[in-house]
């Protein structure tokens, strides 16, 4: 009887300590109440602390819900999940769209259609090459294609931030681009100069290559006709033969001797 009750004892006792270990492991963080969409500034019912195990560090957690509040929220984001530093803007930079641009970056935007759009398949996030169809100046009227920005990503499509869950192709008559001033500044010339075409490219390439510009002769050149020359009509005056020469022939006697001396 004796030993049943110190077993019990003793059992009792493990698991309060265990309990007390338990609560010291776990810290607590800062994380949404319920789903929030892109844009949205932080208020103070839309934070609360959840616990966080302390030997699972999470890089860039807030442990205060006034660090966070007043900040526009970049990317969406779940119920109950936690808001880290790179999902936020900081604080002053704007709501909505305004608050999704880095610093020293311009959100430019450009016509589209289905065809420039890659069939609809531009969504926010995605990355492509953009393209522009121009006749130069003093190209002999001959059109070419360039590539004149690699790389860019996809702000949004028409007035979507956040990139369809499902998937679906969705035709949008403006596409804005995350640009630097420079590149901002080649988009507008680019699009009042000719037609524009965007190229998508995969999430994982960002690789940029050297591109010539493409002519239209070069479309062309396997099936060039053969050029014929057509024959001079030029009369040439021919360069009359020169008169033969004179030789002269001398026979030489002396004595017994002859000989035969021409010139």
């Amino acid at each position: 009887m004796a030993a049943l009750l110190a077993a019990g004892i003793t059992y009792f006792f493990s698991k309060k300590l265990s309990g007390r270990r338990a609560r010291a492991a776990t810290s607590q963080i800062v994380a949404s109440t319920g789903g929030l969409p892109s844009g949205v500034t932080l208020a103070t019912k839309d934070v609360t602390l959840i616990d966080w195990p302390s030997d699972v560090p999470l890089q860039g957690s807030f442990s205060k819900v006034e660090d966070v509040v007043g900040r526009p929220l970049l990317y969406a984001i779940g119920s109950r999940e936690p808001i880290l530093k790179r999902n936020l803007a900081v604080e002053g930079a704007g709501i909505g769209l305004a608050g999704r641009i880095p610093t020293g970056m311009r959100a430019t935007a450009v016509r589209s259609n289905e065809i420039v759009g890659v069939a609809g398949f531009l969504y926010p996030g995605s990355h492509v090459d953009v393209l522009v169809t121009y006749t130069p100046p003093g190209a002999g009227n001959v059109p070419v294609t360039q590539t004149v920005l690699q790389d860019v990503e996809v702000l949004t499509a028409g007035q979507t931030s956040e990139p369809d869950p499902q998937g679906k192709p969705q035709t949008v008559n403006v596409v804005t681009l995350l640009l630097n001033p420079e590149d901002s500044q080649k988009l507008q010339l680019a699009s009042v100069q000719g037609g524009i075409q965007f190229v998508l490219r995969s999430g994982v390439d960002q690789k940029n290559v050297s591109l010539k510009a493409t002519r239209l002769d070069q479309l062309l050149a396997s099936d060039k006709p053969t050029v014929i020359v057509p024959p001079s009509t030029k009369k040439t005056t021919r360069r009359a033969d020169p008169p033969p020469r004179q030789m002269y022939v001398l026979e030489v006697i002396q004595g017994t001797k002859r000989s035969v001396e021409k010139f």
